[in-house]
């Protein structure tokens, strides 16, 4: 298998093991853990991928992590299709255990129960309005990315990647949670608004407008921020 068959099938496994993780613990146990619970799911899942496929494709598993390393050219234009089609792919496969698991229920409605899909307004857990949620997945994208581009500088040892990350992600649904059911990845977004396909497919575009903004925001600010010779 050549490296970019290696890069897709990581990619693609990798994201499905965050979808199922993440999404699968909000879907199947979000009663039972709560905001705190989902949002260590999470990192936990970044974290144990970071060391398990990070060797092979880096572990992006989120257009934006991929977004924010092309703009430092840490990632080729050229890969930057391979890696979101395989993130998507992953992702989609993810939700789909979720939802043959959750479908073992009698009482389990995909469309009623929003299949921890990401909104605004009315579809917000805490109800905040499309422009709150600009924000908030903007600028905590931009933070997330921040924390993922840093951990390929030459001056940061390879074994704190898969910590640093991983609790960045955590830290990232613990804010997100209340206001969009955080999304920080659009391939996340698809995975659960497919299965939703009501009004999470209607509100999708913003889950993948506003975190690629804000991982291309990282992406310049990390140039200002770093030495050209330790970026």
């Amino acid at each position: 298998m050549n490296e970019r068959a290696r890069i897709f099938v990581a990619e693609v496994f990798g994201t499905a093991v965050l979808v199922v993780g993440g999404v699968g613990s909000a879907v199947l146990a979000g009663s039972e853990i709560g905001f705190l619970g989902v949002a260590i799911a999470f990192g936990l899942s970044l974290l144990v991928m970071a060391y398990t496929i990070g060797s092979i494709s880096g572990c992006h598993i989120n257009p934006a992590v991929t977004v924010g390393l092309w703009v430092l050219g840490k990632t080729k234009g050229r890969d930057v299709p391979l890696y979101v089609v395989a993130q998507v792919v992953g992702g989609v496969l993810g939700g789909l255990v979720v939802f043959l698991v959750a479908s073992g229920l009698e009482d389990f409605s995909v469309v009623d129960s929003g299949f921890a899909s990401n909104g605004y307004g009315t579809h917000s857990p805490g109800g905040y309005p499309l422009w709150a949620v600009a924000i908030a997945e903007t600028v905590v994208t931009l933070l997330f990315v921040i924390v993922v581009v840093s951990t390929s500088r030459k001056s940061m040892h390879a074994s704190m990647t898969g910590v640093s990350v991983g609790w960045a992600l955590a830290l990232a649904h613990l804010i997100l949670i209340p206001v969009s059911n955080a999304s920080v990845n659009p391939a996340r977004s698809i995975a659960t608004a497919v299965f939703q396909h009501t009004w999470a497919l209607e509100q999708l575009w913003a889950f993948i407008v506003f975190p690629l903004a804000g991982a291309f925001l990282a992406g310049l600010l990390w140039r200002v921020l770093v030495p050209a010779d330790d970026a």
